[in-house]
Formats: C-alpha cells, structure tokens, sequence
C-alpha cells in the first residue's frame, strides 16, 4: 500500500499523528464535498449515509441484532462494541426484548478500557466502558433470554484471557468503532517519536502486528475524551487505556465504523475515507490501516459531515 510523505506534528513535536502527512493530501481530503464522500466506495470499502440521527442508530443497533441472530450454541458468533458512540446501545435492548430473540449462545467483545494505577478501571468508575455497556445494555435485557456473563469478554489489564477469546471459536461478525479525532478506532493511536520511531512511524504492516494491549494516549485523545465524557476536565480523564488491537480487528469478518459527527470533526471524517478508499495505509492515521481490511463499511450522519470552510466564531 502506497504511504505518504511525512512532516513535524503540528500538535506535539513528541508524536506521531495526521499532521505529519503530506500536505497535498490534506488539502485534497478538506476538499470533499458530503457527494464526494459518498462516492469513495470501491470493492472492499463501502460509504453509506443516513439522512437522520434515528435511522443512522437504528441502524447501527440492527448490526447487532444481525450478529447474534447468526448465533447458535454449535456455531456462536458476535459484535465487538465501542462506547463512542453509546446511543445505539439503548436500542439494541429494547429490539431484543421486543422481538423476544433468545441471544443465550451471543458473544460479545469490548473495545477498549480505561488503564489507571496499573490495573484496568474498576466497573464501579462512572467512566468505565464495562459499566456503561452493562448499563446501557446487558442489564436491560430479558434476564431469561440473555447471553451469560461468560459471552462477554472485556478487556483487561491481563489481557490474555481477552485475546484467548478471539481464538476460542467464535465468530466475530462484525467490529463496531467510532472515529476520534485522532483519526483512531478504539485507542489505537498513532504512536509516540521514541526509540526506533523517533524520525520514522512505524509501517502499517508494523502497525498491523500489535494486538490487545496497554497504550499511551495521543494528548489529542486525552483532551477529546474529556469534552465527551468529562465536562472538558483534562485531569479527569486516564493517560493509559486498554485496547483492541488491529490482529483481533482483522479477525472480524467486518469492520463498521460510524459517525454521527459528534467525535471527530468535518475534516477527521473525510480524510480516513480518502485514505482507506485510495490504499494509501499509514500509522500515522491509524483508522487509515483499514485499507488493508477486505470488508469494511463507514457509515454517516449526513447532517453531521459539516464543511472544512473556514468560519470565524
């Protein structure tokens, strides 16, 4: 896969991140118009858009009611679940419950957690991701009906158990993911200058060979998760989170990304479909790596895609 030229970040000089690329192609991606967008699809790669906010959750919660409608007890299958975006969540309870699926033999996989004080955050933490899919999910469903808890497989600082799950014959039918602002799906971000990536970022296939693991947040991460979740506090929000990694990713059959618009912003979300639809594969944009995906499909709130032209407020 082609890469691209790369600069100085303009956000810390200790990272990699988007800044770094050539700027021909950050100008090309500002560009797009919302019809551009939705032109990008090629084999392999699907744009689509929704024209609101309540069909582009239903959606979304449709993808896994599509999953563990696949499932049986002698060949289980299942999603693999961000926490940004949450709203669909909600919504897959409620079609469960009201279509009375029995999702006994249905998996579940997290994304992502918090890593604070060297062991993953405690489901008691109002910020925990486990306590939210719980909440927002598990917890809703028909007690009689659900999967038990041994189907759902969050990450933790052990991360063993986790990765074992991967292999332990169950198909993931789809990974879910929202898009930061870094341009990452779960909390693979770009990588810190350091050690061998000091004056160089590492390949995509190097990128692609890190599993579920401990990482260090991008500072652009850090500060995105405290404007969502936090109220803006900075010093609220972990440096360190848990995370999926691209070799349980390309484990998946498909990769679904979607975006409302309420995470990254009009530039982020037009410049990872460019890169994906065009192969250019580079670790500097992380969510760029799904190029190399056979399946992955990007969803859009059409009244979230927003312009790149400058407006002074």
């Amino acid at each position: 896969m082609k890469t691209s030229a790369h600069r100085p970040s303009s956000i810390s000089p200790d990272w990699w991140d988007y800044t770094c690329l050539s700027g021909d192609l950050i100008d090309e991606a500002a560009r797009l118009t919302p019809r551009d967008l939705a032109r990008l699809s090629r084999p392999g790669f699907r744009v689509v858009m929704y024209d609101t906010l309540a069909d582009f959750y239903l959606a979304e919660a449709l993808e896994y009611v599509d999953a563990w409608r696949q499932s049986t007890d002698d060949n289980p299958a299942g999603i693999c679940g961000p926490i940004g975006p949450t709203e669909q969540l909600p919504l897959v309870a409620r079609l469960v419950n009201e279509l009375g699926l029995d999702v006994r033999s249905g998996h579940f996989w997290g994304m992502d957690e918090w890593f604070l004080d060297g062991a993953e955050m405690p489901v008691t933490h109002p910020l925990s991701f486990e306590r939210c899919d719980r909440a927002m999910l598990f917890d809703r469903l028909d007690k009689k009906r659900r999967m038990p808890d041994a189907h759902l497989h969050f990450p933790k600082a052990d991360t063993r158990p986790y990765r074992a799950s991967w292999d332990a014959g169950v198909r993931c039918v789809v990974m879910q993911g929202g898009q930061g602002d870094v341009k990452h799906w779960a909390f693979n971000d770009p990588l810190p200058r350091r050690g061998k990536y000091k004056n160089v970022p590492p390949s995509a296939a190097e990128y692609r060979k890190l599993a579920t693991r401990v990482v260090e947040l991008h500072p652009l991460t850090i500060a995105q998760n405290a404007r969502t979740s936090g109220g803006g506090n900075i010093a609220l929000v972990p440096t360190q989170a848990i995370t999926v990694g691209p070799v349980e990713t390309w484990k998946a059959e498909k990769v679904s990304i979607w975006q409302a618009g309420a995470h990254d912003n009009p530039f982020g979300q037009r410049l990872t479909a460019l890169m994906i639809s065009r192969g250019i594969a580079d670790a500097c944009v992380p969510m760029s790596l799904l190029a190399e995906h056979p399946n992955v499909q990007f969803n859009y709130y059409r009244g979230g895609l927003g312009t790149c032209a400058v407006e002074m407020h």
